[in-house]
């Protein structure tokens, strides 16, 4: 997929050696952040200098890790469904009840098993 085309939900990981993954949205990042010695054997977590996700209402770049995802909204990203990011923790709960969404986690909640679930509904 060529991740140019969704500029509005691109994810980066940005290693401390200067490189970095660019991803077509947040499912694709957790897939690959979860699973990293599969995707890019020579990376371990420990080289990561920093995760940013697009939140959903300003398409800014935000800290993933400190972000609030919608999970099982009526909303779809670039591959179905995603976890829907935000910044605030208002914006998510606000955007859970108007899409329908069946909960609110954090990035550390965010498991293999869930990512798997959002591909397979």
């Amino acid at each position: 997929m060529f991740v140019s085309m969704f500029a509005d939900w691109n994810a980066t990981i940005e290693f401390a050696d200067s490189t970095h993954a660019v991803f077509d949205g947040p499912k694709c990042m957790f897939k690959y952040y979860l699973d990293i010695k599969k995707y890019n054997p020579s990376k371990s977590r420990a080289d990561i200098a920093a995760i940013y996700v697009k939140d959903y209402h300003s398409r800014e770049p935000i800290d993933a890790r400190k972000a609030f995802f919608v999970i099982w909204s009526d909303v779809y990203g670039p591959m179905g469904h995603e976890p829907i990011p935000f910044e605030k923790k208002a914006d998510a709960k606000e955007f859970l009840k108007e899409h329908k969404g069946r909960k609110i986690l954090g990035f550390r909640n965010i498991t293999p098993k869930l990512i798997l679930s959002l591909d397979n509904p």
